[in-house]
């Protein structure tokens, strides 16, 4: 397995773009983090965004496309170009080369989410408070010492991990880079779409519960929580569940197919 780990890390630092797109993701997801916080203002009870936490991570919903698109080239850059032919062939066991990609791809994906999630808080903690946002007004300065923070703050770095997972699978399964993105895309954005549109409450509610994106960010959501379709915790184990059934999906492409 440490062999097979040193490869696959070799392999996505040598990847034409891989830093950059790391980068893409830490700066995606604080710049509209701070653009969104810049926006709002809290002149007076009606006006104010009740989720202040939770509006300090917007740039989750940007971060998370940049990290799919990462995901996805770790495996379908080497299909896209036959070297998935030699990886295989060095290293037969084919079970290991897909663990040691998610290991890698995972690793990466929590120093950037990390670096974003604390770049996204600390631009809430500077802006929001010239916008309204103060103790005074009741809304506490942003703190990873609040343990309300500090669950939102982890368990986003968390969902863009679980997010990373999800896209690896649909990539080995799918074997084409520019088909996975379109599919982890559509799948993470179609479900809030399907929610605005649903005619019935009950089944819009029962669409946000179930999909990879309305369910996993609600980990984000520190106010208002007897009332939200899906606790935190219990949204994050439903991407949880795509994520595992995307990697079984691909797990069982890559040993049944040739390469």
């Amino acid at each position: 397995m440490r062999t097979a780990l040193h490869a696959e890390w070799t392999k996505l630092r040598t990847l034409p773009g891989t830093g950059w797109l790391l980068i893409g993701v830490v700066a995606a997801t604080v710049i509209i983090s701070a653009a969104v916080s810049a926006s709002v203002s809290c002149s007076s009870p009606a006006n104010c965004h009740v989720d202040v936490t939770k509006l300090s991570l917007t740039g989750t919903y940007l971060g998370q496309a940049v990290v799919a698109i990462v995901a996805v080239l770790a495996v379908g850059g080497e299909y896209a170009t036959g070297m998935i032919r030699t990886t295989l062939a060095a290293m037969p066991r084919r079970t290991t080369v897909l663990a040691a990609k998610a290991a890698v791809v995972t690793a990466v994906t929590l120093a950037a989410g990390t670096l974003a999630v604390l770049g996204s808080v600390l631009a809430g903690r500077l802006i929001l408070p010239g916008h309204g946002y103060t103790p005074a007004n009741g809304y506490p300065v942003l703190s990873l010492a609040n343990g309300t923070v500090l669950r939102a703050a982890t368990g986003t770095v968390l969902y863009l991990a679980l997010i990373a997972l999800l896209s690896l699978g649909v990539a080995a399964a799918v074997r084409d880079a520019a088909v996975a993105i379109g599919a982890v895309l559509g799948l993470l954005y179609l479900f809030p779409i399907l929610t605005q549109v649903a005619g019935s409450p009950g089944i819009a509610r029962h669409l946000q519960q179930i999909g990879p994106m309305t369910a996993g960010l609600e980990i984000q959501a520190s106010t208002g929580l007897r009332s939200l379709p899906i606790g935190p915790w219990a949204g994050l184990g439903v991407l949880a569940a795509w994520a595992a059934a995307a990697l079984l999906a691909g797990t069982l492409v890559l040993r049944r197919r040739d390469a």
